[in-house]
C-alpha cells in the first residue's frame, strides 16, 4: 500500500475496534514519537500475515462454516455458469493451499465434499434413473481428480491419509454417491515395453478389463491411491535426480529393466494412468523438479513401448493387412480417462517450458486474457538435443492418435471429445519452430505406420474412435512444411469405421438428412458429433487444396467413400462452390467441378426420401452448375430422372435454368441460348408425360413461345385425361387456356373434366362447384352451340338442385355469345322452356323433388325453417316452366299426403304455400 492507503487503513482498524485497540494506539504513537524509544530501533514490523516459521506447519485460518455455506449455495444455483466457474475458483484455492503445503488444503477439500454430497439432486437423479448435468459431472470429475491429489500425497502423516481413506470409504458407500462414467478399468495393463499384446489377438489384460463389473464410485481412484507408495529405491532416484543413470547404481537387478537402451531412467510396472497421476500429485503439493524428473521418466517408457510395438506388427503386418480388420489393443483410450494422463503430463512438461511473466512485458500490446502463452526450449538433462517443449508435443499426440476403443455411455463419450479439443487447444498455443516441425514430422510418420496401435493405422478396428479432430490440427500444422505428409495422414484420418460396416461406400444411410440415429448405434451417442468433425475435417482439406487437381480429387474420392449423411456433403458441396468462387478473383474449375459431383451425389441418395430441404438443394445445384456454363447445366436437365422428381424438375430446374438471371450470368449468344430452352422444352415435356397431374401446367407455361412444343404439351393434357387425369386439374389447366386466349380449348378441357365429376344432391359446397359455374359462363360466352352440348354433361354430372337452378338462372339473364363460326349474336336470351335449357329445367326441377324426399325421410323439427327455405327455391324453378304452377301444386300434395304424420312441417307448408 502507499503511504495515504496505509494511514486510511490504520484510521479505519481504530475506528473499527476502537473500544479494544484505542489505548494500544495511543501507547504506539507515544512509543513512535518519543526518540530513543526501543520500536525506533528495530528496522521493520512484525507482519501476522506472513505465516509461521519455516519449520513450524502452514495453516492459514479456515472459515469452516463460510465454506459449507457458499458451497451449498453455489450448488443450489448449479444451473448457471458463474456457479460452476465459483466452484471450479474453490478448487483451484484447495490447489494453492496443497502447493503451499496448507494442512487446511485437504480440510477445505472435505467441507466442499460433504456439501457435494448433500446436494438434494443426487437422490432425485438416482430416483429418476436420469444423468446429472454436463457441468455437475464435471464437476465431480475435479473433486474425484483433487481427492486423488490429496491421498497420494509425497508428504502426509500416515494418520492423516488413514482418516482421508476412512472419510472416503463411507462416501463411496453412498448410494447417492456418483459412479465413475465409462467402464474404466482400475487394474489395467501395466507399463510394460518389452511384451507388447499382439495386435490380431485379444490380449489378457483385455479379457480382464472387459469382466470387470464391480461398483467404482468417483472416489474409487482416490481409494486406489491409498495403497501406493513412493518408497521404490528407483523412483525414489528417479525423483531426486537429473543424471540417475545405470552407472551411479551399478546392476540393480530385479524383474524389469530400470533404464532404455540409451541409459535413461523408465518407470515400469504401473499403469500409465497411475504413473501420471503421481506426476499431477507432485505439481499439486509444489514439487515441479520431481513432477518434471517422473515425466521425462515416462515419457522415455512410452517412446520404448512404441518401439516394441512397431517391432511386433512389423512381424504380422501382412497377416492383418490381408485381414483388413484388427482386434484392439488398447480397450481403454487415454484421451478421456477419469485420471486425465495426457493432460497431466502435457501440463508438467509445457509448465516447465513457460517464460516467466516479466518476460511476457515484452508483449504489452496484448491484454492479459488474450494474451498467447508464450514458451521456448528448456533442455532435458541426460538427453542431448531434447526439450520439455518437444516432449510435451509428443506425448500429446500419442495420447491423441493412440487406437482405443470409445467408451461407454454418452458423458464418458463426451470427455473424449472434449478432454480431446482441451489437449488440441493446449497444442495450438504453442508456436512452431523448425525444431517442433520436426517432431511434428516424425510422430505424423509414426502415427501412419503404428498399424493397429496408432488410430492412423492401416487396419482399424471397427469401434475406434476416429482421428478427424487431431488430423485436423495436424494437416494445418504441417500443411506449410510437408503437404504430401499433410494431406497422406488427413485422407487416411478420414475413415469413420463404425458406418463401414453398416453401410458399403456411398450409400446413404436410412434417414438420410440426419446423422445416423442412436437406435442403430445404441453406443455411439456422440456420432453426429463425429460425423460433423469429419466433414470439418474435409472442408479444410478441399479449402487448402483449392488450385490443386491432383489434391483436389484425392479428397473428392475420400468424401465419397467416408461420408454418409447427406446434410454433410450437402454443406461441403456449399463450401467448395464459396471457396470456388470468390468475389473479386477467375473461379477454380476443379473444385466447383467437386462441388458440383458432391450436389449430384447427394441428390441421387435423397431423390427417394423427400424432405424439406430438397427444394433448397435443387435450386442450389442450378447455380452451381450456372456457375459452371451451359453445358453442366444441360447435363443435369438431360440426366433429370436420376437426380429429381418430375416436379422438381418441371417447376424448379427447367424454370431457374431459364430465366432472365440465369440467361445473362452464362453470357449466350443466341444459338446457344436456343439450344438451352429446346433442353428446357424437352425436360418439361418428359415431366408432364411423367407426371401429368403435377408437371401439365408447368410444361404448357414453359413451351408457350414454342409452337411445336406447346402443342406437344396439349396433348399430353389430352392423353392423360383419357388415363385418369383429375377434373380439379383439368379446370386448372383449361382456365389457363382462356387466359391465353384459348377459349376453345379451354372449353374442350372444361367438358372432359365435367365428364369425370359429380356432385351429388346434397353437395352444395363441392369444390368444384366455381369451376362448374365457370365452365358454363365460358361455353355461354363461346355461343348456343357450345352450350347445347354441355347441357347433357351438366344433367348427367350434376344432381345438386341448387346448382341446377344457379346454372340455369345465369343462362337465361343475357344472351349467348357469338359462335366460332362467327355468327352474328342472338337477339334475345334463351328461354328456360325451350331448347336446349328445357332439359337442364327438366332435371333442375326432377332434383327438387328428388332432394326434398330424401331430406324429408330424416328430418328433425330444427331443420324445418331450412326446408321451407328450400321449398321456395324449388317454386322459383317450378315457375320457368309454363305449367310451373300446375306441377308444384301436385308436389306439394304429394307432400302432404306422403307426410300427412309430420303435422306440424305439413301446417308451416300449407302457411307458406296454401
Amino acid at each position: 500500500m502507499n503511504r495515504d492507503q496505509l494511514q486510511k487503513f490504520v484510521q479505519y482498524l481504530i475506528s473499527a475496534h476502537h473500544t479494544e485497540v484505542l489505548p494500544t494506539a495511543q501507547r504506539l504513537a507515544d512509543e513512535i514519537l518519543l526518540l530513543g524509544s526501543e520500536i525506533n530501533l528495530v528496522h521493520g514490523a512484525p507482519d501476522p500475515t506472513a505465516g509461521a516459521g519455516i519449520e513450524d506447519a502452514n495453516c492459514w485460518h479456515l472459515d469452516e462454516e463460510q465454506i459449507q455455506e457458499q458451497v451449498k449455495q453455489l450448488l443450489s444455483n448449479g444451473g448457471y455458469y458463474g456457479a460452476s466457474q465459483q466452484l471450479r475458483s474453490m478448487f483451484s484455492k484447495v490447489r494453492e493451499m496443497l502447493r503451499m503445503r496448507d494442512s487446511n488444503g485437504a480440510r477445505m477439500l472435505i467441507l466442499m465434499t460433504e456439501q457435494f454430497l448433500q446436494d438434494p439432486r443426487l437422490a432425485l437423479w438416482r430416483q429418476q434413473g436420469a444423468g446429472m448435468t454436463d457441468k455437475c459431472r464435471q464437476l465431480w470429475d475435479e473433486l474425484g481428480a483433487l481427492w486423488v491429489c490429496v491421498v497420494l500425497s509425497p508428504h502426509c502423516k500416515p494418520e492423516e491419509q488413514a482418516a482421508w481413506l476412512q472419510l472416503l470409504g463411507k462416501w463411496d458407500k453412498l448410494d447417492v454417491c456418483p459412479l465413475e462414467e465409462g467402464k474404466y478399468s482400475f487394474d489395467g495393463p501395466s507399463l510394460q515395453p518389452t511384451s507388447a499384446p499382439s495386435p490380431g489377438t485379444r490380449g489378457e489384460e483385455e479379457e480382464e478389463v472387459a469382466t470387470t463389473s464391480s461398483r467404482h464410485t468417483v472416489f474409487g481412484r482416490a481409494l486406489q491411491a491409498g495403497e501406493l507408495h513412493w518408497s521404490d529405491t528407483h523412483l525414489q532416484r528417479i525423483l531426486t535426480s537429473d543424471s540417475y543413470s545405470p552407472s551411479l547404481t551399478g546392476n540393480m537387478g530385479g524383474d524389469k529393466p530400470t533404464f532404455d537402451p540409451q541409459g535413461r531412467p523408465l518407470w515400469l510396472g504401473e499403469p500409465f494412468p497411475t504413473a501420471c497421476a503421481r506426476v499431477d500429485t507432485l505439481r499439486a503439493h509444489g514439487y515441479p523438479r520431481q513432477a518434471l524428473r517422473l515425466a521425462g521418466a515416462i515419457v522415455n517408457t512410452l517412446r520404448l513401448q512404441r518401439r516394441h510395438q512397431l517391432e511386433s506388427y512389423k512381424q504380422q503386418k501382412k497377416e492383418l493387412l490381408q485381414k483388413g480388420s484388427t482386434c484392439i489393443t488398447n480397450t481403454e483410450g487415454w484421451v478421456g480417462h477419469p485420471l486425465d494422463p495426457i493432460g497431466c503430463l502435457c501440463r508438467a512438461l509445457l509448465e516447465a517450458c513457460r517464460l516467466e511473466e516479466e518476460a511476457l512485458i515484452l508483449y504489452p500490446d496484448s491484454s492479459p486474457e488474450k494474451r498467447k502463452v508464450a514458451y521456448q526450449h528448456v533442455p532435458v538433462p541426460g538427453s542431448p538435443g531434447e526439450s520439455y517443449l518437444a516432449l510435451a508435443l509428443e506425448v500429446a499426440l500419442l495420447g491423441l492418435g493412440q487406437q482405443r476403443a470409445l467408451p461407454e455411455g454418452l458423458y464418458a463419450q463426451d470427455k473424449v471429445v472434449r478432454n480431446e479439443e482441451q489437449l488440441l487447444a493446449l497444442l495450438e498455443e504453442v508456436d512452431l519452430d523448425e525444431r517442433l516441425v520436426q517432431v511434428l514430422r516424425k510422430q505424423a510418420g509414426l502415427l501412419l505406420e503404428g498399424g493397429p496401435f496408432s488410430g492412423f493405422g492401416e487396419v482399424l478396428f471397427r469401434e475406434s474412435v476416429p482421428m478427424h479432430t487431431c488430423a485436423r490440427y495436424l494437416f494445418t500444422a504441417l500443411l506449410p512444411h510437408d503437404p504430401d505428409l499433410a494431406y497422406r495422414l488427413a485422407l487416411r484420418a478420414m475413415r469413420l469405421p463404425i458406418l463401414e460396416t453398416a453401410f458399403p461406400a456411398g450409400e446413404p444411410h436410412p434417414n438420410p438428412l440426419d446423422s445416423i440415429m442412436s437406435n442403430h448405434f445404441p453406443r455411439w451417442f456422440i456420432l453426429g458429433h463425429l460425423e460433423t468433425r469429419q466433414c470439418e475435417l474435409a472442408s479444410t482439406m478441399l479449402t487448402a487444396a483449392k488450385g490443386d487437381p491432383k489434391w483436389l480429387h484425392a479428397v473428392l474420392g475420400s468424401i465419397q467413400q467416408n461420408i454418409h449423411s447427406p446434410a454433410l456433403l450437402f454443406k461441403l458441396a456449399q463450401d467448395a462452390c464459396k471457396t470456388a468462387t470468390p468475389a473479386n478473383a477467375p473461379p477454380d474449375t476443379t473444385l466447383l467441378g467437386i462441388a458440383l459431383e458432391l450436389g449430384l451425389q447427394v441428390m441421387r441418395m435423397t431423390l427417394n426420401t423427400m424432405t424439406w430441404r430438397r427444394r433448397e438443394m435443387v435450386r442450389w445445384l442450378v447455380s452451381c452448375a450456372t456457375e459452371i456454363g451451359p453445358q453442366a447445366l444441360m447435363n443435369i436437365m438431360q440426366n433429370w430422372y436420376s437426380l429429381f422428381t418430375p416436379v422438381e424438375a418441371a417447376t424448379i430446374v427447367a424454370v431457374t435454368g431459364t430465366t432472365h438471371a440465369t440467361l445473362l450470368r452464362l453470357q449466350l449468344d443466341t444459338p446457344q441460348r436456343e439450344e438451352l430452352w429446346a433442353c428446357a422444352r424437352t425436360l418439361a415435356l418428359q415431366c408432364a408425360m411423367k407426371d401429368p397431374q403435377n408437371c401439365a401446367l408447368p410444361a404448357l407455361t414453359l413451351c408457350e413461345k414454342n409452337h411445336a412444343a406447346f402443342e406437344a404439351a396439349y396433348q399430353i393434357v389430352l392423353d392423360a385425361a383419357a388415363g385418369g387425369l383429375g377434373h380439379a386439374h383439368l379446370f386448372t389447366v383449361a382456365r389457363y387456356m382462356e387466359h391465353r386466349g384459348l377459349p376453345l380449348r379451354a372449353y374442350k378441357l372444361a367438358t372432359l373434366a365435367l365428364a369425370q365429376l359429380s356432385i351429388a344432391f346434397n353437395q352444395d359446397s363441392h369444390p368444384a362447384v366455381n369451376d362448374v359455374l365457370w365452365a358454363c359462363s365460358l361455353s355461354h360466352s363461346l355461343g348456343r352451340h357450345e352450350l347445347s352440348a354441355l347441357v347433357p354433361l351438366i344433367i348427367r354430372s350434376i344432381h345438386c338442385a341448387p346448382m341446377l337452378s344457379d346454372i340455369l338462372r345465369r343462362w337465361t339473364l343475357s344472351a349467348p355469345g357469338l359462335g366460332p363460326l362467327g355468327a352474328r349474336r342472338a337477339a334475345k336470351p334463351l328461354g328456360a322452356d325451350r331448347a336446349p335449357l328445357c332439359q337442364l329445367l327438366d332435371a333442375a326441377v326432377a332434383a327438387y323433388i328428388a332432394t326434398s324426399h330424401s331430406r324429408l325421410t330424416h328430418i328433425s323439427p330444427r331443420h324445418y325453417g331450412d326446408f321451407i327455405e328450400f321449398l321456395g327455391k324449388a317454386r322459383e324453378t317450378f315457375l320457368l316452366a309454363p305449367d310451373g304452377h300446375l306441377q308444384f301444386a301436385r308436389f306439394l300434395e304429394n307432400l302432404k299426403q306422403t307426410y300427412k304424420g309430420k303435422k306440424k312441417l305439413m301446417l308451416l307448408v300449407r302457411e307458406r304455400f296454401g
